[in-house]
C-alpha cells in the first residue's frame, strides 16, 4: 500500500520545530505543533485575568513560537494564508491527537532524558505504521530506541533538516538497523519530491555528514586564519562567491549561525570521535572562547565578527579582538581569477596564486581534501553523498571532492604530500588504476568513483533530473555568446541564458528566436526556456540602453524596444509549445518572457516580478500590454472593472516582486490552471520539459494573436491621474514617480479613448514602446539607470 502524508505533528516548536511545521504547510499537508505548557502565569496574563486552565496560557509558548517564525524576514511561508494548516496544542492536553499524524517529528531540546520522555507518551497515542523522526543534529539515533516497542524501532529514524528549512535543501536521513527499508526509501523519496530537499542518507556518526565536515571545514578555517594572521575581512572575500560559496563566506555566516552553536558542535564531534585523525582542529581556538565567554555570539547577541556601530559595520581584530572600520581587500589571485566565469576553472587560478590568498587557498584546501578522504567509508560509503550534503547544507556551488576535482587530483596529492598532510590510502589506489578524477560525465549522466568497488558507478536519481553542464559537451545544437540551445532528448530543445546575471540583450534575444526557428523548422516537439545559473535573468541589459539614450540614438532604442516586444511575442506565437521554467529572480524582461509562454514551471523559490519603474520606465517587452489583456480576461461585461483595474495597475506602478513562485499567482504574474510550481527546483527542467511533451501530445496548435482586448479609456484614465496626483500631492511619490504612473496608466487604458474598445495586441505594443521611449529622453530616467547600473540600488528623484 502506498504511504500517504496527511498529516503531520512535529513535536517542539522552536526555532527548527515552528519553521519545518511552515514549510509542512507550504506544500499544503496539515500539521499540530506541540510544545510544553508555561511554568506560571506571566504579569501581563495576571492582569488580562487569564487563568491557568486557560488555552491561552497554556498554549503560550507554542504559539509565541510559531507567530515569531511567521514574522520572520525572509518568511518560512510561500504565503502567509497557510498558517492556517497549522493547528496548535501543548504536550499535556493535545499528545492525543497525534493519533491522526501520518509522521510525527520530535523537535525537542538536545537532551536524550527529555527526548526519550518525549517518546513515551509518542509510542502511547501514535497508531501503528506511522513515521517516527528525530531531528536532532548530534544525539546518536541508536540511543534513542531503548524501551521502544518493535513497530516503533521499525518506523523511527532520524531526520536532519538544516535552518531555516524552507530555504536550505539539505534533509539529512539516518535510519538504525532497526529502520525498514521502505521506511527509509519514502522518506528519501518523499523529502525530495514534496519537500524539495537534496535527501542525502546517512551513517548515524557524530554530526552525520553536513556538519562533520562543515564544522571541520570552519575549525580548520578558524586555525588557518590565526596561524596567517588574516583578518575578518580578508576571509571573508576570499571565501565567498569567488569560491563558489554564499555571499556571508565564513565569519558572517558563523555570526548567523551563532558562536555558540559551532563551539557546541566543534566540541561535541571532538569528544565523540577519539579516533578522528584531525581531532585536534577541533580544539577551540583562544578568540573564539573569549567571544563566547563576552557573550559575542553572533546576530542574536548585535554582534559577533561583526557589529554595527551607528550606521557602520565593523569587523573584530582578532588578535586585539577590538572592533574596526572594514578596510578594502585586495590580492593579486583575486584579480587574476575574477574575469574568470567558470568556477571550476576559477578554483585552479586560486589555488595557483603566488601570494598570501594562494597560500591560504593551498592550506586549507590540502587540509580539507585530506579530512574528507578519511571520512570514507566512516560517514559515508559513496562520496557523492558528501558532497551532496555540503552543496545543499551549507550552500556550496561544489562539494569538496568537486573542488579537489577541480584543483586536479594528482596536483592537489602532490600539494598534500609536499606540505605533510596525510590523506587515505584509497586515492593512490584510485590514481594507480588510472583513475584520476572522482567524477565523469558520460553521454549526459554523471558517475562518481566508488571507494568499495573500485570502478565508476552512477550517480542515482540521475534519470530524474537535467543537469545542463553534463549535456553542454554531446547535446549543443546552436551557440552565441550570450545563449545555447540544447538538446534535451526526446524532441525537446531547452534554450539557456549565460550571459552576464543573464540580462538579455541582443544576443539572448537571438538565442530565442533562433531556438524556436530551430525547433519549428526541423521538426522538434517543443522548447523549454530555462538555464542553471544563479538567477533566471535580471531583465533587459540596460547597460546598452543607457548607451543608445545618453548618446541620444533613439532610433537604436526603438530598435532594441521593438526587438524585445518581437521576441515575447514569438515566444508567445510559435508552431511548438514554448515552456518557460525560471527560478531564483526573474525580473523584468525575466518576467516578461514568463508572461508570453505556453506554460510557466517554475521553481516554488522564484521571486518574480515588472520592476522596471526602478528605472524609470514601464514594462516595454509586453508586460504593460499582457497586464492590461489578463485584466481584461478576469473581467466581464457589467463588472465592476475600476478595483480590478488598481489592482493590475499597482503591481506593475509599486513594482511588487513575488516571494515565492505561489504569490506570483496572486500577483497575477502566473496563470491558475495552466503554469505550476515545483518544490524542488533540481527537477526544475526535467519537469519543464515533460509539460512540454505534453503539449506537444495535446495536440498543440499555433494561438492566433488577441484581436478582442477590452481596455478602459478615460474611464481607467480618470482613476489613474486623480490617484496620482492625490499621491504626488501628498508627497507620498515625487513628480518623475506621477510621470511614470500616468504614462503606465494610459498603456494599461488603451490610451485616450472615450469609451470602453476592444483594441489588438499589437495597438498595446505601440502604446507600451512609445511611453517606454518617451521615458528614456527624460533626464531623471536616465539618472534612475545611472544609478542602478553604479550601485545597483534604485534612486528616488
Amino acid at each position: 500500500m502506498e504511504r500517504k502524508i496527511r498529516k503531520v505533528a512535529v513535536l517542539g516548536s522552536g526555532v527548527m520545530g515552528s519553521r519545518i511545521a511552515c514549510h509542512f504547510a507550504n506544500i499544503g499537508v496539515s500539521v499540530l505543533l506541540l510544545d510544553i505548557v508555561p511554568k506560571e502565569l506571566s504579569e501581563k496574563e495576571k492582569a488580562a485575568g487569564i487563568q491557568e486552565d486557560d488555552s491561552k496560557f497554556r498554549n503560550r509558548i507554542v504559539n509565541d513560537a510559531l507567530s515569531f517564525a511567521i514574522k520572520a524576514n525572509p518568511s518560512p511561508l510561500y504565503l502567509k494564508k497557510s498558517q492556517a494548516l497549522i493547528a496548535t496544542g501543548n504536550f499535556e492536553d493535545d499528545m492525543s491527537k497525534i493519533a491522526d499524524a501520518d509522521w510525527v517529528i520530535e523537535v525537542v531540546v538536545e537532551n536524550l532524558g527529555i527526548k526519550k520522555q518525549v517518546f513515551d507518551t509518542v509510542e502511547k497515542y501514535r497508531k501503528k505504521g506511522s513515521l517516527i523522526t528525530s531531528n536532532t543534529s548530534g544525539i546518536p539515533i541508536g540511543m534513542m530506541l531503548e524501551g521502544r516497542s518493535e513497530d516503533f524501532k521499525t518506523h523511527f529514524c532520524g531526520s536532519h533538516f538544516f535552518n531555516p528549512p524552507r530555504y536550505l535543501k539539505l534533509l539529512e536521513i539516518i535510519p538504525t538497523p532497526s529502520t525498514r527499508q521502505d521506511v527509509v526509501d519514502f522518506l528519501m523519496s518523499y523529502g525530495d519530491r514534496f519537500l524539495g530537499k537534496t535527501t542525502v542518507l546517512c551513517k548515524d556518526t557524530p554530526a552525520f555528514i553536513a556538519n562533520r565536515v562543515g564544522v571541520y571545514s570552519i575549525m580548520n578555517l578558524f586555525h588557518t586564519v590565526e596561524e596567517m594572521g588574516m583578518t575578518v575581512e580578508e576571509v571573508d572575500k576570499l571565501t565567498g562567491p569567488v569560491l563558489g560559496r554564499p555571499k556571508s563566506a565564513t565569519f558572517r555566516t558563523c555570526d548567523v549561525v551563532g558562536l555558540d552553536t559551532l563551539e557546541k558542535v566543534a566540541n561535541g564531534v571532538q569528544q565523540n570521535c577519539p579516533n578522528d585523525e584531525a581531532n585536534s582542529e577541533f580544539e577551540i581556538p583562544g578568540y573564539i572562547s573569549k567571544m563566547v565567554e563576552n557573550g559575542w555570539l553572533g546576530s542574536k547577541s548585535k554582534q559577533g565578527f561583526y557589529k554595527k556601530e551607528g550606521k557602520e559595520i565593523k569587523s573584530l581584530n582578532l588578535s586585539s579582538l577590538e572592533y574596526e572600520s572594514k578596510s578594502k581587500v585586495s590580492f593579486p589571485t583575486l584579480e587574476l581569477a575574477k574575469n574568470e566565469e567558470v568556477l571550476k576553472k576559477r578554483i585552479k587560478i586560486l589555488v595557483s596564486g603566488k601570494d598570501k590568498a594562494g597560500d591560504f587557498y593551498r592550506k586549507t584546501f590540502t587540509k580539507l581534501f585530506a579530512y574528507v578522504s578519511h571520512r570514507i567509508p566512516e560517514i559515508s560509503d559513496e562520496l557523492y553523498r558528501v558532497d551532496q550534503a555540503m552543496n545543499a547544507g551549507f550552500g556550496w556551488d561544489l562539494g569538496p571532492f568537486e573542488y579537489w576535482d577541480a584543483v586536479g587530483v594528482k596536483g592537489a596529492v602532490e600539494m598534500m604530500k609536499q606540505s605533510g598532510v596525510s590523506y587515505a590510502s584509497w586515492v593512490d589506489e584510485m590514481l594507480a588504476a588510472g583513475m584520476e578524477r572522482f567524477y565523469e560525465v558520460r553521454e549526459g549522466r554523471k558517475y562518481y568513483y566508488d571507494v568499495t568497488r573500485k570502478s565508476y558507478q552512477e550517480v542515482p536519481g540521475g534519470a530524474d533530473f537535467i543537469i545542463l553542464d553534463n549535456l553542454r559537451k554531446t547535446n549543443v545544437v546552436w551557440s552565441n555568446s550570450g545563449c545555447s540551445v540544447i538538446d534535451l532528448g526526446d524532441g525537446i530543445l531547452n534554450i539557456e541564458f549565460h550571459s552576464k546575471m543573464n540580462t538579455m540583450g541582443g544576443e539572448v534575444l537571438a538565442g530565442i528566436n533562433k531556438g524556436i526557428d530551430i525547433a519549428e523548422q526541423e521538426g522538434w516537439k517543443g522548447v523549454v526556456i530555462s538555464n542553471q545559473g544563479a538567477n533566471f535573468s535580471v531583465g533587459a541589459n540596460l547597460g546598452i540602453l543607457f548607451m543608445y539614450a545618453v548618446e541620444q540614438e533613439w532610433d537604436e532604442v526603438d530598435f532594441a524596444i521593438r526587438a524585445f516586444q518581437k521576441t515575447m511575442m514569438r515566444v508567445r506565437y510559435s508552431d511548438i509549445p514554448v515552456v518557460v521554467a525560471p527560478h531564483s529572480m526573474a525580473l523584468g524582461g525575466g518576467c516578461e518572457i514568463a508572461l508570453h509562454a505556453d506554460k510557466v514551471v517554475a521553481a516554488a523559490e522564484t521571486y518574480t516580478g515588472l520592476v522596471e519603474v526602478g528605472a524609470g520606465v514601464i514594462p516595454g517587452g509586453g508586460g504593460t500590454k499582457e497586464f492590461a489583456l489578463r485584466l481584461s480576461d478576469a473581467t466581464f461585461d457589467g463588472d465592476i472593472e475600476l478595483p480590478s483595474l488598481k489592482n493590475a495597475f499597482l503591481t506593475i506602478g509599486m513594482a511588487k516582486v513575488s516571494t515565492s513562485a505561489a504569490e506570483a499567482f496572486e500577483l497575477g504574474y502566473y496563470k491558475a490552471g495552466r503554469d505550476k510550481f515545483v518544490v524542488n527546483g533540481s527537477r526544475l527542467i526535467a519537469e519543464a520539459k515533460k509539460e512540454a511533451l505534453a503539449l506537444y501530445e495535446a495536440g498543440y496548435t499555433r494561438p492566433v494573436e488577441r484581436k478582442d482586448i477590452r481596455v478602459l479609456g478615460r474611464e481607467g484614465l480618470g482613476m489613474v491621474y486623480a490617484g496620482a496626483n492625490t499621491m504626488f500631492s501628498g508627497k507620498y511619490i515625487s513628480e518623475h514617480d506621477k510621470l511614470i504612473s500616468e504614462k503606465l496608466g494610459y498603456v494599461m487604458c488603451g490610451g485616450d479613448l472615450s469609451a470602453k474598445t476592444q483594441v489588438s495586441e499589437s495597438y498595446l505594443l505601440n502604446l507600451e514602446r512609445e511611453a517606454f521611449l518617451s521615458l528614456c529622453g527624460t533626464k531623471k530616467t536616465l539618472e534612475r539607470i545611472q544609478s542602478l547600473l553604479t550601485t545597483g540600488k534604485p534612486l528616488r528623484n
